[in-house]
C-alpha cells in the first residue's frame, strides 16, 4: 500500500519547520551568548577602567593652597615674612541669572573696588556655563566678607574661601631683598605649568620670594568633587583629600639690625648701601632708596598703590645695589692701582707734578677734584689725594687692554652671580666694542677717561663691593648670597645650609694687594677721606669716587671700603660700599654715611648712638691738639679740657644726617 503523499509532504514540512527552529534556537542562543560575553568582558574585566573613565569625568579636583614658608633674618630669632588669614572672592558663573550678570559685575566691581573690566577678563562668556568657581580678588579683608555674607541674595553665585596673605613684618628697606607676592599671570602660567603652578597659584615676583619661589610655595593639597553633566558639585565625597605641605622656611644672612643702621644713614636720598662679609660673600645688608611697602598691595586698594609705585619716577621697585650701574669715578682708581703695581709699569716712587691739567694730543684733560694741582705725587699721595692727573698718567702707560684685562679679573662687565633676579652686568667698553657699534676707533682720550672711571665704563654697586673683597682676600673672591639656611617649617631643623662658593680666583700677586691695602688705609688717614672718616670704633682702608653726570654740575658719591684694616681674625672684616646718586642734592655724602655705619657696626651701637659718638675731623683734631698741649704742660686732666665749640656738635651731626 502506497504512503499517502499528503502525509509524506507534511512530514517533510514539519522537519523543516523543527530545524528552522532549531537553527533560530541556536542562533538566539549565540547571540544571548555572545551578548553575555560581551557584559562580562565589560562590566567584570573592563568593569575598573569605565569606572575610572566615568570618575574621571565626573570627578573635579581642586587645589588646597600650602602655607608659603616664613622668611627670617641672620639671628632666626624674629620672623621677617609671616603668612597673615585673608579671604578671597569668587564666582560661579552658572548660578548667576543672565539677566542680572550685568547688574551683578558692577555691584561686584564696586564692593571689591576692582573694574568691571577686571571681572570679564576673569569670567569671558565662554565661562557662562560653567559651575565652577572663579576667584575675582584675594586680599579681601573680613569686613567685605562679612557685608557678602549680609547681602548674599544681592550677589548670586558669589562665593569666598580662606587664602592666607604675605604680612611684611620688616618693613622699608628690606622690600627689595625680600620682594613680594601675586597671583599668577597667563603669561607666567604657560612658562611654568610644568613646574605644578596652576591657575589661582601665588608666585613670587621679585627678591627672595622669586628666587626661592618653589621652596617658599610648598606643595599644595588636593580636594575632590564630584560634579553632574552641568559642572554643579554634588554633595559627599568620593576620596580622602590630598593635605597640603607648607613650605620651607628661609633664614637669610641679612642682619637686621645692621640693615637699620644703613637704612638710616643712607637716609632720604636716592642710592644703594652693600654690606658684604668678604671672607664669605653674605650680604649682611642691602639698601636701596626708594623702597616700597609691599603690604600695601594686598590691601583693599592694592592694584592702585601698585599702579601708582610703577608711575613713580623715582623707580621704587628697582633695587639700585644690582639692577643700576653708574660710573666707579675715583672708586675705579683701585683697579688702575692693582695694575700699576702688578705690571711695574713705572716705579711707585716715581712723582708725577699734577698742574691740574694735562695737554693729550688736541685736548685738555682736567684734574676734578682740585683745579689747581695736586704738585708732585708718587704712588700713594697719588691714590689718597684722587689725583686724575697721576691716573691719566698710569692709564697712559698701562694702555686699554691692560685695564681691560685687570678689570675683567675684578668681575667688571659680569654679573656677580647674586642669589636675587634681575641683576645687570653694567658695562666694560673695549676697543672692539667701539668700532663695532660706532664704528670708531679708540682714542687715547678714551683711555684717560677709563683710567679715572668715567666714559663708557658702568658697574652696579655689588661689583663695586666685589672688587673691595678681592683686594682684602688677596685675590679670591665669594659669590654674593643672601641665603643662609633652610630649615623646616614644623620642626625648624636645618635641612641644608649654604656653603660660600668661590666665584674667583686671580693671578695677581698676594704682594700686590698688600701694598693696594696700604694705599687704601692712606686714603682714609691723609687723603680725601681724611676728613670724613671720623671714627674711632675700627680702622677704615676705602676709596672715595665722585663721578661726574653730564654737562651739568652734578655729581655721584662713591665710598668702597673696609674694615679693620688689620686683624689676626679676616671673618670679622666687612666690606661697605653706599653709592649716592646725583639725582640728591650734592653734599658728598657716601663717605658720611659710611662713617656712621662703620661706627655703628663695630661700637654695636644703633643709629642715634652713633651719631651721637663720632665727631667732626676738626674736632678730633682740636682734641687731640689740646691734649698734646696738655700732656707737654704737664696737665693731668687734659682729657677733661672743653673745647670752643663743642658745644652741641652732636645734635648739628644728628640734624646734618637726617
Amino acid at each position: 500500500m502506497r504512503p499517502d503523499r499528503s502525509s509524506v509532504s507534511s512530514t517533510k514540512s514539519s522537519a523543516r519547520v523543527k530545524r528552522r527552529a532549531i537553527a533560530l534556537g541556536a542562533i538566539v542562543s549565540l547571540v544571548f551568548a555572545l551578548l553575555a560575553g560581551q557584559l562580562f568582558y565589560l562590566q567584570v574585566i573592563r568593569g575598573w577602567e569605565f569606572k575610572r573613565r566615568a570618575r574621571a569625568v565626573a570627578r573635579r579636583q581642586l587645589p588646597i593652597p600650602a602655607q608659603r614658608g616664613e622668611i627670617f633674618d641672620r639671628h632666626y630669632d624674629f620672623p621677617l615674612v609671616v603668612n597673615q588669614d585673608s579671604f578671597a572672592v569668587d564666582v560661579i558663573p552658572g548660578e548667576v541669572p543672565e539677566e542680572k550678570r550685568k547688574e551683578l559685575f558692577q555691584r561686584i566691581a564696586s564692593t571689591l573696588d576692582i573694574s568691571v573690566e577686571d571681572i570679564e577678563k576673569k569670567v569671558p562668556p565662554r565661562y557662562y556655563h560653567l559651575y565652577q568657581p572663579i576667584e575675582l580678588k584675594g586680599g579681601v579683608g573680613f569686613e567685605t566678607v562679612a557685608y557678602l555674607a549680609e547681602h548674599l541674595a544681592g550677589f548670586p553665585g558669589v562665593t569666598w574661601h580662606n587664602k592666607p596673605i604675605r604680612n611684611y613684618l620688616a618693613k622699608g628697606s628690606l622690600s627689595h631683598v625680600i620682594g613680594y607676592v601675586g597671583d599668577i599671570s597667563r603669561e607666567e602660567i604657560q612658562v611654568l605649568y610644568n613646574q605644578g603652578y596652576s591657575f589661582g597659584a601665588v608666585l613670587g615676583k621679585s627678591g627672595v620670594e622669586k628666587q626661592y619661589d618653589l621652596l617658599l610655595r610648598g606643595r599644595d593639597g588636593t580636594r575632590f568633587r564630584m560634579v553632574d553633566v552641568r559642572e554643579k558639585y554634588l554633595k559627599g565625597r568620593t576620596e580622602e583629600d590630598i593635605p597640603p605641605e607648607p613650605g620651607k622656611n628661609l633664614v637669610l644672612t641679612i642682619d637686621r639690625r645692621l640693615q637699620l643702621l644703613c637704612e638710616k644713614a643712607l637716609g632720604e636720598r636716592i642710592g644703594s648701601v652693600v654690606v658684604l662679609k668678604p671672607t664669605t660673600g653674605e650680604i649682611l645688608a642691602m639698601v636701596s632708596y626708594p623702597y616700597y611697602d609691599a603690604n600695601l598691595f594686598f590691601a583693599e586698594k592694592g592694584s592702585r598703590e601698585f599702579t601708582r609705585l610703577s608711575l613713580d619716577p623715582t623707580f621704587p621697585f628697582i633695587n639700585r645695589a644690582i639692577q643700576s650701574s653708574y660710573p666707579p669715578a675715583s672708586a675705579f682708581k683701585m683697579v688702575m692701582s692693582t695694575a700699576l703695581v702688578e705690571e711695574e709699569v713705572f716705579p711707585l716712587t716715581r712723582k708725577i707734578t699734577c698742574n691740574g691739567q694735562i695737554f693729550y694730543g688736541d685736548r685738555i684733560f682736567h684734574c676734578h677734584l682740585r683745579k689747581t694741582g695736586h704738585g708732585p705725587l708718587e704712588f700713594f699721595g697719588g691714590l689718597a689725594e684722587s689725583c686724575d692727573v697721576y691716573f691719566y698718567s698710569v692709564g697712559d702707560e698701562l694702555g686699554v687692554e691692560r685695564i681691560v684685562y685687570y678689570s675683567r679679573e675684578f668681575g667688571l662687565g659680569q654679573r656677580s652671580g647674586i642669589d636675587l633676579p634681575g641683576e645687570t652686568q653694567g658695562f666694560l667698553p673695549t676697543p672692539e666694542w667701539k668700532q663695532r657699534t660706532q664704528a670708531m676707533i679708540w682714542l687715547g682720550g678714551d683711555t684717560l677717561n677709563i683710567s679715572i672711571g668715567q666714559g663708557y665704563l658702568l658697574v652696579t654697586p655689588i661689583q663695586m663691593a666685589n672688587i673691595v673683597s678681592m683686594i682684602v682676600n688677596e685675590g679670591k673672591v665669594f659669590r654674593p648670597h643672601v641665603l643662609k639656611e633652610v630649615r623646616d617649617p614644623v620642626t625648624g631643623d636645618l635641612t641644608r645650609e649654604v656653603e660660600p662658593e668661590l666665584l674667583r680666583v686671580t693671578p695677581i700677586r698676594k704682594e700686590t694687594f698688600a701694598i693696594v691695602q696700604k694705599a687704601l688705609r692712606g686714603v682714609v688717614t691723609e687723603g680725601t677721606a681724611k676728613v670724613v672718616l671720623t671714627t674711632e670704633a675700627v680702622e677704615v682702608a676705602g676709596k672715595t669716587g665722585t663721578g661726574e653726570v653730564g654737562f651739568e654740575d652734578r655729581w655721584h658719591s662713591w665710598f668702597a671700603a673696609y674694615a679693620p684694616y688689620q686683624t689676626d681674625d679676616p671673618d670679622e672684616r666687612v666690606v661697605v660700599v653706599v653709592m649716592v646718586e646725583a639725582e640728591n642734592e650734592w653734599e658728598w655724602w657716601a663717605p658720611k654715611a659710611a662713617n656712621v655705619i662703620f661706627q655703628g657696626t663695630f661700637a654695636g651701637q644703633t643709629y642715634e648712638e652713633a651719631v651721637e659718638t663720632i665727631r667732626p675731623w676738626w674736632y678730633i683734631l682740636q682734641q687731640r691738639e689740646a691734649e698734646a698741649a696738655a700732656l707737654q704742660a704737664g696737665g693731668d686732666e687734659a682729657g677733661g679740657t672743653a673745647l670752643p665749640g663743642s658745644a652741641g656738635t652732636s645734635a648739628s651731626l644728628a640734624q646734618e644726617t637726617r
